[in-house]
């Protein structure tokens, strides 16, 4: 499988599982793991922003990508959430870690807190691009960072360095998006990282979707990104807006606690999030669970 189909269609930024004293619960980790692969999801990315990476320790984290591997067998490609703010940090972690068996991808976040300017982030994936063993996904998500990955530097960065080999975009800007689709390299991969606009950018040309949503509705949601990858407009606009009004309601009160609400609800693993993280609402909780009832 070569790297520009790799990583083409739905993947899932899954949930960490948490027990009710805030443990890590591997029993739902691994529930997740199967039922999302049964949805026929193309691949999996573990330690994201969903994932609460951020609230992890290094050993949670490393008991989390042995778990996850484990389960997964090989039975779809793994991309491991790794980024931050402290450049030399994340270079050493790489150059300390010779075993990436089992892992095809980073998806490494834009640096946040500090607000670089474009040729600071251009140096940043530079010197991560340099001493990686692993082809990189570039991820832009203004709303968290403070600072958004342009579309000439995107570019420059995907013509510069041959294991950057795709950026998740979601900065919500089509206009930046469309940008990068049409002055890419042929073999760097657009993939969306917001579940509502998945249908618009693969429209426009973008490659797939790294998707919240599929956490709970694996099935449907990577339907619709295959049928409209396909060009099968109809079919994916009957599943789109199926699950718009849930995509909309489980970001009301944050994510993930919006998706582990869900989950709960479908009992594959409780609603429990870290501080500073904190469950839903009541008014969101009511919305969401009305909408899963309905839901067929």
């Amino acid at each position: 499988m070569s790297k520009n189909t790799k990583f083409k269609g739905t993947g899932v930024a899954i949930v960490t599982p948490f027990s009710k004293d805030n443990s890590i619960d591997y029993k739902s980790l691994g529930k997740l793991v199967d039922f999302i692969i049964k949805g026929g999801v193309e691949y999996i990315v573990v330690l994201g922003t969903t994932g609460e990476s951020v609230t992890l320790s290094k050993e949670e984290k490393q008991s989390i990508i042995t778990h996850v591997i484990e389960n997964v067998n090989k039975r779809v490609p793994i991309v491991l959430g790794l980024g931050g703010n402290n450049t030399q940090e994340i270079v050493n972690s790489l150059k300390k870690t010779a075993d990436f068996n089992h892992i095809d991808a980073l998806l490494s976040v834009s640096p946040y807190y500090n607000k670089p300017n474009q040729r600071g982030i251009y140096q940043h994936y530079k010197a991560i691009s340099e001493v990686s063993p692993l082809p990189i996904i570039l991820y832009n998500v203004p709303g968290r960072t403070a600072s958004n990955l342009s579309a000439d530097t995107t570019l420059k960065l995907a013509n510069d360095f041959k294991n950057i080999i795709a950026i998740k975009e979601a900065s919500g800007n089509l206009e930046q998006c469309m940008k990068i689709i049409k002055y890419k390299p042929k073999d760097f991969s657009v993939i969306s990282g917001d579940d509502m606009l998945t249908l618009p950018m693969i429209a426009a040309g973008a490659d797939g979707v790294i998707s919240v949503v599929a956490n709970a509705f694996p099935k449907d949601f990577s339907e619709m990104t295959r049928q409209i990858l396909a060009g099968n407009v109809k079919e994916a606009q009957k599943l789109h807006y199926k699950l718009t009004d849930i995509i909309e309601q489980l970001f009301a009160d944050g994510n993930p606690a919006g998706i582990k609400a869900v989950l709960e609800m479908m009992k594959i693993c409780t609603a429990n999030v870290r501080l500073p993280l904190v469950k839903v609402n009541k008014a969101t909780q009511n919305a969401l669970t009305e909408m899963v009832e309905m839901y067929k």
